[in-house]
């Protein structure tokens, strides 16, 4: 089981943390939300809870609770820029659809 980053989302949320001053990476879940079904959740973590698991991607922690980890694993995640929008990715392989603007999914 793992969840990844891109070597430029990785460097992105290594600057942010910089930028923040604190942090040990970002938190990445799900939540019933959404036109889809389920939407992600993507947090800075400064510290991890005992059922967390933590994967470490370019060295950047991605912490992912229990829970979350039966749809999101395989998921990398990646930061995009096209024209004028730019923001994350997430490439999921268990996602059977996902909503128009990519936010939400359903498996």
């Amino acid at each position: 089981m793992s969840v990844t980053l891109t070597e430029r989302a990785a460097r992105h949320v290594a600057g942010f943390i910089g930028k923040r001053g604190k942090g040990i990476g970002i938190r990445l879940g799900v939540k019933t939300s959404g036109c889809s079904g389920m939407a992600y959740k993507l947090e800075f973590v400064d510290e991890t809870l005992a059922d967390d698991i933590v994967f470490d991607s370019h060295g950047v922690k991605v912490v992912v609770d229990q829970k979350s980890l039966v749809y999101l694993d395989g998921t990398e995640l990646d930061y995009v820029r096209e024209g004028l929008n730019e923001g994350f990715r997430f490439d999921n392989p268990n996602a059977k659809n996902q909503c128009g603007c990519g936010e939400s999914f359903n498996v």
